[in-house]
């Protein structure tokens, strides 16, 4: 009989860090029951059909596969069988204001041709950082990713004071680091906009998160095949099949304690489901005011675990085509520097964004009616400020803006195309996520407020509650939320031994 087997772990949040991490704990013997509030499985990677059109309304991305085939190989299944993935070519197209396109992709030959336009040796620039970009990645992985490592003391410890500082570039930031390499300025936009991953600005984030260039190169850029909502349905299946419990449209409204740890999690409903060991994959701080009630003390601690940024959600179904789109788009803007001090210091709308735009239809027409595709738009916006509030107005004047400038910039009458129409805020993302202040990828990486990382895994409050998700380390997106759940489960059983 496993060790494990009497220990009764509830999972808060079906998210993918919830669901990794429920697959974990169940694959080492763990009985696991996942409560989520949502009628599905997923958090913010989601779903919604409308009007014929399929829009995928989290993540459009999907990068360091072997994570998730990790979960799988870990319970003695092949990914393969679940969900089906393909690459995505070329990785980003980029549009700017004076008309020229630049590529992003994972041929060399092809990559060199796209940086020619920029002038003739700004491929071998790119060259020199993408070597700075693997190094950065290469110590992460050793330490950050594969250890777990929780802060800036697990980090001293593991690498030692001086290769610390040396390996992780510390004294610069993410725009710095990139240009120390390049001085075109719009492969800096370009390289510098890889922030996106995370939410947070390139001129305040350190150094450190230069290596996503490298991950993406090296790992590559894929879809789920019939939509990335698949990946949610593979681990919801997966989990399931490994005994997991799954109550869907189920609230929790209270972690009960005793004696320094969690005993039971409360429902809306009345419910009390008694636990040995409790995760949450509700955000660290949303989960400390609402579920535990927390002392001021304690949250005052987490202050520098900021939101990242929010963004305004367009979801567009249009009567036609954009041929000039690849799967993956960005529009950049003309005065970088300022759109994210808008977002990240002034917390206003920018006059200028850089949006990322999704076309799913050019790699998976069927998300479709024939004749159509999807247009998702998103541009970075500050996370919602309670001192300043954005009025609902003013999220609709953006909207506007965004769209006159993508119609300017190439997409032709694209308001008279929309058919049908998703529209998100910050607060709609707050309310159907319980995210922090209505953030998308969890905590800022901010080199000055917490060095760039996120909230440790352990509660610091009940020695039985630990976080998975975004705003935990080792960070938001798919790949590192998912990691986020099997590196918990190796905190729990090396604390339980």
């Amino acid at each position: 009989m496993n060790s494990n087997d009497n220990q009764r772990v509830i999972v808060i949040g079906a998210g993918l860090g919830g669901l990794s991490a429920a697959i974990s704990l169940a694959t080492a013997g763990f009985s696991v029951q996942l409560v989520e509030k949502n009628d599905k499985v997923g958090g913010k990677l989601n779903i919604m059909i409308k009007d014929g059109f399929t829009f995928d309304l989290g993540p459009s991305i999907l990068t360091m596969p072997h994570i998730f085939e990790a979960l799988f190989k870990g319970a003695g299944k092949n990914m393969a069988d679940y969900v089906q993935i393909q690459k995505v070519e070329p990785h980003w197209r980029n549009f700017f204001e004076d008309g020229r396109v630049i590529d992003l992709c994972e041929d060399a030959e092809t990559q060199r041709r796209e940086l020619d336009k920029l002038g003739p040796g700004t491929y071998a620039q790119f060259q020199r950082f993408l070597d700075y970009s693997k190094n950065l990645c290469t110590e992460t992985e050793a330490g950050y990713f594969a250890k777990g490592l929780d802060g800036f003391w697990d980090l001293l410890k593991f690498y030692g004071p001086l290769r610390s500082l040396l390996s992780f570039d510390v004294f610069r930031s993410m725009d710095q680091g990139v240009r120390r390499f390049v001085s075109d300025p719009k492969l800096v936009d370009i390289l510098n906009y890889f922030i996106k991953y995370v939410g947070s600005s390139p001129y305040d984030a350190p150094a450190l998160m230069n290596l996503l260039p490298y991950i993406q190169y090296h790992y590559g850029l894929w879809y789920v095949k019939g939509g990335m909502y698949g990946m949610a349905q593979a681990m919801e299946k997966l989990a399931v099949e490994l005994g997991v419990e799954i109550r869907l449209d189920a609230e929790v409204s209270e972690i009960q304690k005793q004696d320094g740890r969690a005993s039971a999690v409360k429902l809306a409903s009345g419910d009390v489901l008694p636990a040995d060991i409790v995760v949450s994959n509700m955000e660290v701080i949303p989960a400390m005011e609402k579920l535990l009630r927390s002392p001021a003390s304690e949250l005052k601690k987490m202050q520098r675990f900021e939101p990242s940024c929010s963004g305004l959600v367009l979801h567009l179904g249009v009567d036609r085509s954009y041929p000039q789109l690849a799967h993956h788009n960005f529009f950049y803007s003309d005065h970088p520097r300022e759109h994210f001090d808008a977002v990240f210091k002034s917390h206003r709308l920018s006059d200028d964004p850089t949006i990322y735009l999704v076309a799913p239809c050019k790699t998976d027409p069927a998300q479709a009616p024939a004749g159509c595709e999807i247009i998702k738009i998103l541009p970075h916006i500050p996370h919602i400020d309670p001192d300043k509030p954005l009025t609902a107005d003013a999220y609709w004047a953006l909207r506007e803006r965004v769209l006159v400038k993508l119609e300017r910039m190439g997409l032709t009458d694209l308001r008279q195309h929309i058919v049908t129409e998703e529209y998100w805020t910050p607060l709609d993302i707050q309310a159907k996520y319980y995210s922090n202040q209505g953030s998308i990828y969890g905590v800022v990486a901010d080199r000055f407020k917490n060095l760039g990382f996120k909230a440790p895994q352990r509660s610091s409050e009940l020695s039985n509650l630990y976080f998975v998700g975004g705003s935990v380390n080792p960070g938001g997106g798919m790949p590192m939320v998912t990691l986020s759940g099997q590196l918990v489960r190796d905190k729990i059983v090396a604390d339980l031994q």
